[in-house]
């Protein structure tokens, strides 16, 4: 095994490993919060919708890599190819979209019950389903492209032009058709990112200026221990850097490579651990956030 392949496979393994453990138990603690659980809550649908969207990508991502390092030619054929580089691009998508989404939905809820804010706060998941329903439609239809030009790389005739993405082959589509579709993805990345770091930013704010008011009543009860909207803001802070590193950077290295059609083995390995790397610790920040911000709000 080459080098590049050997730490391709550590990449690999040390991210997926502990994201699907971490996806894994924030999947299954909010279902059962939500079917046995005394306390049914909208953002539980929103955190399972990130796990669900988080594995996708892990899984995806891994067998593609597998395939890649052991040089299975054949093992995964058109269909497999198509569905799994699809999937992949789709869940990315909806990675986004749901964590941006999930920001939102927590920054209404702890703003000021007099803003108008509070009016948008869903009350129950009924009303969380149509926008999950909305980022599906929306990423099937971005990534749509992939499933016409994406091929196996098995009996392919290598003269035609395109470029490998692990054992995939991915054909090169017209100018118009390329420019349209990285327009429309990068115009998603845009907006949603811009959406949760405003809603982040709006939580501290809020945050702070709860600690500032209550600070008084308890200062001396505190002076050794963290307030919890402390411990609350410096989650929201961590989430945000975690979302501006993995997803920028994925960002511009995607548009680049898309643009230029370079995919050297140092490029493909941190596009690999950018893509794991944000499913593989966003659960971990999650469930330390795990919305218990509104709680301590109310509480006070």
């Amino acid at each position: 095994m080459k080098l590049n392949n050997i730490i391709h496979a550590i990449i690999v393994l040390s991210l997926a490993g502990p994201g699907i453990v971490g996806n894994s138990l924030i999947f299954v603690k909010h279902i059962y919060i939500s079917t046995l659980g005394t306390e049914k809550r909208p953002v539980n649908l929103i955190l399972m919708h990130l796990a669900f969207s988080n594995m996708i990508i892990i899984c995806t991502t891994g067998i593609r890599d597998i395939a890649t390092m052991f040089y299975f030619q054949n093992f995964l054929g058109d269909i497999g190819c198509k569905a799994v580089v699809y999937l992949a691009r789709m869940a990315r998508g909806l990675s986004i979209c749901t964590t941006c989404f999930l920001s939102v939905v927590q920054a209404v809820t702890i703003s000021p019950r007099t803003t108008i804010w509070t009016k948008l706060k869903p009350q129950n998941s009924l009303q969380v389903l149509p926008f999950l329903l909305l980022f599906w439609m929306a990423n099937v239809l971005i990534s749509s492209n992939l499933l016409c030009y994406i091929k196996g790389s098995g009996g392919l005739n290598t003269s035609i032009p395109g470029t490998f993405i692990g054992h995939c082959y991915m054909l090169q589509s017209r100018h118009v058709i390329k420019w349209l579709f990285l327009s429309l993805m990068a115009l998603r990345d845009v907006i949603f990112q811009s959406l949760m770091g405003w809603s982040s930013g709006s939580m501290v704010f809020h945050l702070y200026k709860h600690h500032k008011r209550v600070l008084y009543l308890h200062s001396s009860r505190c002076e050794n221990n963290s307030p919890p909207e402390i411990r609350a803001t410096w989650s929201v802070l961590i989430l945000m850097a975690c979302f501006l590193f993995f997803y920028w950077v994925n960002f511009i290295l995607s548009f680049y490579t898309g643009f230029t059609a370079t995919h050297d083995s140092i490029s493909l390995n941190i596009k690999t651990f950018l893509e794991l790397g944000y499913a593989g610790f966003s659960p971990y920040v999650l469930i330390n956030r795990d919305a218990r911000v509104p709680n301590i709000l109310h509480a006070h």
